[in-house]
């Protein structure tokens, strides 16, 4: 339906910090997505309204149609991959490092770095563009046990502080990429409801001063 307009977002800073933003947009839930158990939340205007999924679905959500829109941290649009999305705005917020870690004075050795990551496109890409052959051990947490247990010698995954990799005896090494999250847009629906999506990126980018 052109007269409807579905924004996905994940639970979590992502979601927390996008809240601001939308209201600001004009654009504030009925309830309160971080604590009500409905995924589907209506909000304030007609026809608008927010699911709520999990972060690596925000983009096959969005490329598929079942969202119109959706707000992804830039760790998740690097490793999905698609074609069906626009980018059309930073929304500068959730802000940390894509970072490769490992044990401070560990050297890379002769033989292939094993690394334990979730990102395992971005940073076989990583790699592969420095020449450079890894094996990769995917992990989906806790990956600083990894190069503590023997399992990995290093580990790619998002830092903000870089405490946790600290307490677990860590240091960054090399700096992947800086992440923030972005609007993403279906191509299709930017052409079917361009009345509603354009505006509406043209007040979110108000917002955050593009």
């Amino acid at each position: 339906m052109t007269d409807t307009f579905t924004i996905a977002i994940s639970k979590g800073r992502i979601l927390k910090e996008s809240l601001p933003l939308l209201e600001r947009a004009r654009i504030i839930p009925r309830e309160d997505p971080e604590t009500s158990r409905k995924l589907v939340i209506t909000t304030n205007q007609p026809g608008v309204r927010l699911i709520i999924i999990r972060a690596t679905d925000v983009p096959t959500y969005v490329e598929y149609g079942a969202a119109d829109a959706g707000i992804a941290g830039k760790d998740v649009l690097m490793e999905y991959n698609g074609d069906g999305l626009y980018e059309p705005l930073d929304l500068n917020i959730a802000r940390c490092r894509l970072m490769l870690a490992g044990v401070p004075g560990s050297q890379n050795g002769d033989g292939r770095l094993r690394v334990a990551t979730k990102y395992v496109n971005t940073t076989l890409k990583y790699f592969s563009d420095q020449g450079r052959q890894v094996e990769i051990i995917k992990l989906y947490g806790s990956m600083e046990l990894a190069p503590v247990l023997g399992l990995a010698d290093r580990i790619v995954d998002l830092v903000d502080s870089g405490n946790t990799l600290k307490a677990n005896g860590l240091v960054p090494l090399e700096k992947i990429a800086d992440i923030s999250s972005r609007l993403i847009v279906n191509k299709a629906a930017m052409k079917m409801k361009h009345a509603i999506i354009k505006p509406f990126i043209k007040r979110l980018a108000e917002v955050v001063g593009k």
